[in-house]
């Protein structure tokens, strides 16, 4: 499916990760630099309640162990304000961090080419950044399709091989 006139795509492959800071609770914000030396898995999504970001998110949060396997961090991000990812993420018990990329509305969701400007939306878009700081894979898919998580978990293990083995 070509990419519609006008629309951005995602970082390629190679790209240097664009640093942010977005809070993630009204007085508490996390940066993409905080988690230099690990890979990061980052989430774009269009809405908390939605039907479509709801499975999404939820699956992740399922696979949060196979994530966490890799030594990955989990994070999603949307247009959607601080008090509204609490309240979602409370709802439906996820356990990675939300950010907020509220004001300005969508800044960092462009800089990762990740953003409908139609609709003033964060783009469904999904980016494994390695340890490093650059895009190791990234994958952008309709807005109404969950992409699931097949292909962030095969970037991860050719990041780092095979999982991490917990020791006892």
């Amino acid at each position: 499916m070509a990419t519609p006139r006008n629309q951005p795509t995602a970082l390629s492959v190679g790209a240097v990760a664009p640093d942010f800071t977005l809070r993630t609770t009204p007085d508490q914000a996390l940066s993409l630099s905080d988690f230099r030396g690990k890979p990061v898995v980052l989430v774009f999504y269009p809405a908390d309640w939605s039907p479509v970001c709801g499975d999404e998110l939820a699956l992740f949060n399922e696979l949060l162990e196979e994530f966490q396997n890799y030594g990955a961090q989990l994070i999603g991000i949307s247009v959607d304000n601080t008090w509204c990812h609490v309240a979602y993420a409370h709802d439906r018990k996820l356990r990675f961090p939300l950010l907020s990329d509220f004001e300005p509305k969508g800044a960092v969701a462009r800089q990762y080419g990740a953003h409908e400007d139609r609709d003033g939306v964060c783009a469904r878009a999904l980016f494994v950044i390695d340890a490093n700081g650059r895009i190791a894979w990234s994958h952008r898919s309709p807005i109404g399709i969950n992409p699931g998580a097949d292909g962030a978990l095969a970037a991860l293990s050719r990041l780092g091989g095979a999982q991490q083995e917990v020791q006892p």
